[in-house]
């Protein structure tokens, strides 16, 4: 599908993705002022239906990140799921997406300021298969850059001018011949990926960094959390974890709304464990994997079947 092709949200309309435009000087791209969120969707063929992963929450955290813009959305969580839904059906999607909400300040003057500055908002929905490649680990290193400390930006949101901070991690990560970037705290902690939460796998528990290391705290991230105690027996334990953890662990793993759960294979040319996929990151993978199409009725809670309403009047 071509992006001319799609039908998005913008500004309290749906309308084509080449109808909506902004001018060059739009303060949230002259300024990074914007927030946004990364929700996901997984097509069930045998069902024929798109299921819409933990709108609510991801909804609900944009709302979050745009009072710290000094924002307000134009639309409550409910109304959002609503327009998600609408949205999706519209473009007719038939295959696993990605939807990117986003609110931005919208004047069109030269000025650093949150304040007196319009808001505008929008939603974007693409066809999105996989963030990595999933058929082997990924191979890791730890970022000269560190992650942006809460007294410099707000860690805590999802704010757009604050992933250049993420930009510069995996750019060096990838020029450097590996595949993703593990970000430091301040206090040279482990933080996070450029764009994923982390664990590690230590004598059979998982660890990861606790809201004190600059984390963005993940939907996925607590997904995971839930899956390894429900379904594994194994509780988390979040706290700060040293960067020479990394080389220890049995196990390492990320997690993100695009990423999903991608294990880890080496870190700073040290493998992880035994270079393999591990028992723990595999279980989770797999259970997340189900769990995301609708295929753990247990989990049915975390879904929005997008064309459930059409299909029910179709009958």
């Amino acid at each position: 599908m071509h992006l001319g092709d799609l039908t998005v949200y913008h500004d309290g309309r749906f309308t084509r993705y080449d109808d909506a435009k902004i001018g060059l000087l739009t303060h949230g791209l002259q300024y990074g002022t914007g927030c946004f969120e990364g929700v996901r969707g997984f097509w069930n063929a045998h069902e024929e239906e798109l299921y819409l992963l933990e709108l609510a929450p991801h909804y609900d955290r944009l709302a979050q990140s745009a009072r710290i813009l000094l924002m307000q959305l134009p639309h409550t969580t409910a109304e959002l799921i609503d327009i998600s839904i609408e949205l999706c059906v519209r473009n007719a999607f038939r295959g696993d997406v990605y939807l990117r909400p986003f609110s931005y300040k919208a004047n069109e003057d030269i000025g650093v300021r949150l304040h007196d500055v319009r808001d505008a908002f929008a939603i974007v929905a693409i066809p999105f298969d996989r963030y990595f490649d999933t058929a082997r680990g990924l191979r890791c290193g730890v970022s000269s850059w560190r992650r942006m400390d809460d007294t410099m930006a707000p860690a805590r949101g999802k704010i757009t001018g604050i992933y250049v901070n993420s930009a510069l991690a995996k750019s060096e990560a990838i020029m450097n011949g590996l595949d993703e970037a593990i970000m430091l705290s301040a206090e040279g902690h482990v933080s996070e990926g450029s764009a994923e939460n982390l664990f590690i796998v230590r004598r059979g528990m998982l660890h990861t960094p606790d809201a004190s290391q600059n984390i963005l705290e993940g939907v996925t991230r607590r997904a995971v959390m839930t899956l390894a105690r429900e379904e594994l027996g194994i509780e988390t334990v979040e706290r700060p974890i040293d960067r020479s953890e990394l080389f220890i662990a049995d196990e390492c793993f990320i997690t993100g709304s695009a990423a999903g759960i991608q294990w880890i294979e080496s870190i700073d040319h040290r493998q992880v464990g035994d270079g393999q996929r591990g028992p723990i990151s595999a279980a989770l993978i797999d259970l997340y994997d189900r769990a995301v199409r609708g295929n753990v009725p247990k989990y049915a809670h975390w879904l929005t079947p997008a064309y459930a309403q059409r299909k029910a009047a179709a009958r």
